[in-house]
């Protein structure tokens, strides 16, 4: 680790690399998930689908201490419109990089192909018939977390689970990521789980690396905490961390 610090109530360790960055957070929520293993017969997990969480779901998938057959899976954001079948589907790429690789209890797939409306209705009875222990995710190059960009993001949204359509930042950065060749092909909607979803996690783990981050760390760190930064949210959770590699903490003073 290259350093840590506090913001508030929000704890951020930064690290040399993704790699070394990404192995350290999976370390640490093993331990947390062990720990409530020990208590628990369940645990609630959610997972965030992208690039950035490459290095986490790999070291989390090949720890050796964690009962995968006690924890129920969930996701965080999906696109609507998609084919089942395209690798750029969340779900499927949580699948291929983790849901399919070990035995959990249950895996609950959002599905953005389901009339939006009923999937957020049946999504968020899940949601609240399995109050979520985990929420490892990340922030968005816009500062958005999950699908909740700033024009959409709301502290104090009724909603757990609503339909959102994408800001341009948002749509470009799937592109920036590889995942489509074009903006145009980028999905203008998506299921998400609002702010209050995410926020009622017990343990908040947020992976961060990447240079096209530096601007979104930033203004997490220091701006207001508001809608405008959706992710300034972090700030006022009692157990986050924010991990971040030595690209995503360019732009701060450390």
């Amino acid at each position: 680790m290259i350093s840590s610090f506090e913001k508030d109530k929000l704890k951020t360790q930064i690290y040399s690399t993704r790699r070394e960055m990404g192995f350290a957070a999976a370390r640490e929520a093993a331990e947390v998930i062990c720990a409530l293993q020990k208590y628990k017969a369940e645990v609630n997990i959610i997972f965030a689908a992208a690039p950035s969480q490459n290095e986490f779901l790999e070291a989390l998938c090949a720890g050796k201490d964690i009962n995968w057959q006690g924890i129920n899976a969930f996701h965080m954001d999906e696109y609507v419109g998609l084919p089942d079948d395209a690798p750029q589907r969340f779900g499927n790429f949580l699948k291929e990089r983790i849901f399919g690789k070990l035995p959990f209890r249950t895996v609950n797939y959002l599905d953005g192909n389901q009339q939006p409306e009923l999937e957020c209705l049946r999504y968020t009875a899940l949601l609240k018939k399995h109050p979520i222990d985990l929420v490892l995710m990340g922030i968005g190059e816009n500062g958005h977390i999950a699908f909740n960009d700033p024009h959409v993001a709301r502290f104090d949204d009724s909603e757990w689970v609503k339909v959102v359509d994408l800001d341009e930042i948002c749509r470009m950065q799937q592109v920036n990521d590889g995942c489509f060749a074009t903006i145009d092909q980028v999905p203008t909607h998506a299921l998400t789980l609002t702010v209050p979803a995410l926020m009622s996690g017990r343990f908040l783990f947020c992976m961060v690396p990447a240079k096209s981050k530096a601007w979104a760390v930033y203004h997490t760190i220091h701006d207001p905490v508001s809608e405008a930064i959706p992710a300034t949210c972090l700030r006022k959770h009692i157990s986050a961390v924010l991990y971040l590699d030595a690209d995503s903490a360019s732009m701060l003073s450390i």
